[in-house]
């Protein structure tokens, strides 16, 4: 590996990746609350905005502030380019939802995002699948089925459809993001991903905007975008420095941290069904990453 490359990517180091890790997670279920209060003061696509824009703007002035503008140079434009739409098509479907689901819930439905991943990696990129890992997916999904309730009325199942489309465009946002690895660095990767979604959010504005009323919901925008950008850019990070079998367990603290905001702010607390969901979703999805992790070691 030459030196420009050595400056790009950084060596493993499996106690990073696990610190970043819950670090990222901590955020995002920071990001996901917060995201939450604001769905009960503005439109949701104005909380998509202050989130994907605003973490677009704090990416931006400091990267490009550290390292100069080379650091904006993709290898792989149009692969950004579809990444960040996936990402903001799946934000904008995820805090639609919030706005009556419940953090819980929408943390559960959240992890069929790693079943997608799985379930396309074969064609998209050329990576086996086997039967154990197909019947993993299958029963991912079967327990992302038991919280929607196909057939059930109401805003509640439209929220649940919206998040596991939230997930499906997750999961796609995650295959490109594979896509990139070894081509572009994670603060490019970062940034590409906040003004992309960011720009495409921005044009809905003058259908939607309603000017905040109150000093707190500024802070909490601004907070949403710098937390949001942070988080986003410390996964990059992780993922750079241990592999994806070993950290995406550490997504499902996302539920435990979703449950207790929930309850903490909205006296919520998930029903039966969902619990059992969830715990089919969690099952099948630690799964898949012990036969990733158990096939890389055999590898």
């Amino acid at each position: 590996m030459d030196h420009s490359k050595r400056a790009f990517f950084r060596e493993p180091n499996t106690l990073q990746a696990i610190g970043l890790m819950c670090l990222y997670v901590g955020l995002i279920v920071c990001v996901n609350a917060i995201g939450k209060v604001l769905t009960g003061q503005m439109h949701p696509l104005e909380v998509v905005f202050f989130r994907h824009a605003g973490a677009g703007a704090f990416l931006f002035l400091s990267f490009v502030s550290r390292y100069g503008i080379r650091v904006l140079r993709s290898n792989r434009p149009s692969t950004q380019i579809i990444r960040g739409l996936f990402a903001i098509i799946s934000s904008m479907l995820y805090f639609s939802a919030l706005a009556t689901a419940s953090l819980a819930t929408a943390a559960a439905i959240s992890f069929t995002a790693p079943l997608v991943l799985t379930a396309l990696s074969g064609p998209a990129l050329g990576e086996k699948v086997g039967p154990h890992r197909w019947g993993a997916v299958a029963v991912g999904f079967a327990g992302a089925l038991i919280i929607v309730r196909p057939g059930a009325e109401g805003a509640s199942s439209l929220a649940a459809l919206m998040l596991l489309g939230s997930a499906t465009c997750t999961g796609l946002y995650q295959l490109f993001t594979r896509k990139l690895a070894g081509h572009d660095r994670a603060e490019t990767t970062s940034i590409w991903s906040g003004v992309v979604s960011g720009g495409v959010v921005t044009v809905t504005m003058p259908f939607v905007w309603a000017t905040p009323d109150h000093w707190w919901v500024w802070a909490l925008a601004a907070a949403l975008g710098v937390i949001g950008g942070t988080g986003h850019f410390l996964l990059a990070m992780a993922f750079e420095r241990g592999p994806a079998s070993l950290l995406s367990p550490f997504n499902y603290l996302q539920l435990l941290g979703a449950t207790v905001t929930g309850y903490t702010l909205y006296g919520d607390l998930p029903d039966g069904v969902t619990w059992i969901g969830a715990a089919v979703i969690v099952a099948a999805g630690l799964y898949i990453a012990y036969r990733e992790h158990r096939n890389q070691r055999t590898t």
